[in-house]
């Protein structure tokens, strides 16, 4: 029995449902550091970003990615 070469694994791992869900969720939470940072004239951060985007977006986030996963 051997490993998997390493772009095998590179491809199974960007074929994953939880990786893909990762960066969407990530791509969400840079795009609100943005949007927060332009209002507070200033780089928020992305732990403050993440914070706020969980408490107030995450959910409904979530609930969207889902309904359009199973109308896919």
């Amino acid at each position: 029995w051997s490993m998997p070469k390493s772009s095998t694994n590179d491809e199974l791992l960007k074929n994953s449902t939880l990786y893909r869900e990762f960066w969407a969720e990530r791509e969400e939470i840079v795009a609100h550091k943005w949007v927060l940072s332009e209002k507070a004239g200033t780089d928020v951060g992305f732990e403050e970003a993440l914070t706020d985007w969980m408490l107030k977006h995450r959910s409904e986030w979530r609930k969207r990615r889902q309904v359009a996963r199973q109308n896919a």
